[in-house]
């Protein structure tokens, strides 16, 4: 492959590499390696692995700060419908990424450049050459550009549940007095601190919650407290 190539491919990445190598490896499937005897580590399988985890990790951290009400099992389901092969193939082919490849005769013959599986690993690793060439911050600019309009369209979908409003919603079927929130502790260091909270109703205790920001430990507190009263156990 040319170097003008992987310039085009750069361009279309909006990404230019420090070591281009790690792109060029990114491109090298398996059978094209095997076939120039390259040797396993001159292919994209390694880079995939940690392309795979490094994307992970961002839409986790994504979702998480994004929908700071949605329940843990929807961003689990939320997360696994964006990182997801379709999603990623179809991603490589925007970039066209399936023409950059280096595939074996065999592998090229037989489709592919457009298999599902051969341009989601391509492009998982294309994110772990990104990461290896530019750190995380580098790698994070590059999936959230690539992958926000993903996570936009599969949004709808998933349930943002905000308990405090459901809570007073609730409460107001009965009664005009409003709620009271307090924040009535928090441990940890700084960039890992939980908070607790709790909510009251006519000085009532009607839930307790913890999370890793006052906001969050409110929901949680409210999420409590609606299950409370659900079950019965309080009465506003």
């Amino acid at each position: 492959m040319e170097e003008k190539d992987l310039s085009r491919l750069e361009e279309q990445m909006g990404y230019t590499f420090c070591h281009r190598g790690y792109l060029l490896q990114a491109v090298t499937h398996s059978s094209y390696a095997n076939e120039q005897k390259m040797g396993r580590l001159f292919q994209n399988e390694r880079l995939e692995f940690l392309g795979d985890a490094v994307l992970e990790l961002i839409i986790s951290k994504y979702l998480y700060d994004t929908f700071a009400q949605m329940p843990e099992g929807e961003l689990t389901k939320l997360r696994a419908s964006v990182v997801c092969e379709s999603s990623l193939a179809a991603k490589a082919r925007e970039l066209d990424l399936g023409a950059y490849l280096r595939l074996g005769k065999g592998e090229d013959a037989t489709g592919g450049r457009n298999r599902e599986s051969v341009l989601e690993d391509a492009f998982e690793a294309v994110i772990g050459a990104v990461y290896l060439d530019g750190g995380i911050a580098a790698a994070q600019t590059y999936v959230l550009r690539q992958m926000i309009p993903v996570v936009e369209a599969k949004k709808s979908s998933f349930r943002d549940i905000d308990y405090k409003t459901k809570l007073q919603e609730v409460i107001q079927r009965s009664s005009q007095v409003p709620l009271k929130y307090e924040i009535i502790g928090e441990k940890g260091p700084d960039h890992q601190k939980e908070f607790m909270a709790q909510v009251l109703h006519s000085e009532k205790l009607l839930g307790q919650g913890v999370g890793h920001s006052k906001k969050e430990a409110e929901q949680q507190a409210a999420r409590e407290a609606l299950c409370r009263l659900s079950k019965g156990e309080e009465q506003p």
